[in-house]
């Protein structure tokens, strides 16, 4: 593990995420967030 450093902190960052969407449309519905969210709890402990 190699943690990165700046002028006031270390990190060690697996993902970044950024959800961007065209003409701000509702494209995450319940269905698609709870489906987000069991991958993402899933995926966290590691």
């Amino acid at each position: 593990m190699e943690l990165e450093s700046n002028n006031h902190s270390v990190f060690y960052m697996n993902y970044h995420l950024i959800l961007v969407v065209k003409y701000r449309r509702r494209v995450i519905n319940d269905e698609i967030s709870n489906r987000l969210k069991e991958i993402f709890e899933k995926i966290s402990p590691n």
